[in-house]
């Protein structure tokens, strides 16, 4: 994947731009400038899954998005994907495995909530990639034990266990606080307030 903006490691995504309104990834990953934040609109299509199970899981997740204004977690989760593949063949297959068997049937059943269940999705992807402990932070900044399903507006990320490694996006509220800007800037963009 190529780097949006600058200052962007290789091979982490521009999360920053993620959350930027104004920012739509076009086809082949061309940022189009469209006010909506969208996956790709040809998405991967796992071997041996069906298109009206897709279709059905698509359509709970897209009513859910534009019922509550949240923002679509899936751009985010298929860059943790590609980095779990390079990095992990075993987690990566257990990743696809629960994709394909667990939260894709139970979406378009109707059984789960659709973004609660990406949100579990993308906390196992984000401890996949890197172990250590989930939190959901609140309005005020204060972060809480991640459970499920995690508040919708509660900002959710999980935090690698090893010394000096940024924090990894997993959900985002519809509108972040500003003390929820001011934990995303320090510990997933690892920005530091100049004084």
């Amino acid at each position: 994947m190529k780097s949006v903006g600058r200052g962007v490691a290789p091979g982490r995504p521009n999360v920053g731009v993620l959350m930027d309104p104004t920012y739509r990834r076009g086809v082949g990953g061309a940022t189009t400038g469209v006010a909506a934040l969208t996956p790709p609109a040809s998405a991967a299509k796992l071997p041996g899954m069906s298109d009206d199970l897709n279709a059905a899981a698509d359509a709970r997740l897209e009513e859910a998005l534009a019922r509550l204004g949240a923002r679509d977690p899936r751009e985010f989760y298929r860059e943790r994907l590609r980095e779990l593949k390079q990095a992990d063949a075993q987690g990566y297959e257990g990743a696809v495995a629960y994709y394909r068997d667990t939260l894709i049937p139970s979406v378009a059943s109707g059984t789960v909530d659709p973004l609660a269940a990406w949100t579990e999705y993308g906390r196992r992807l984000a401890e996949a990639v890197s172990p250590g402990r989930t939190v959901a932070v609140d309005g005020t900044g204060l972060a809480h034990p991640y459970s499920e399903p995690a508040p919708g507006d509660h900002l959710v990320l999980h935090l690698p266990g090893g010394r000096g490694g940024r924090a990894l996006l997993v959900g985002l509220p519809a509108h972040l606080t500003d003390a929820q800007r001011a934990t995303y800037d320090v510990l997933v963009s690892g920005k530091q307030k100049q004084r």
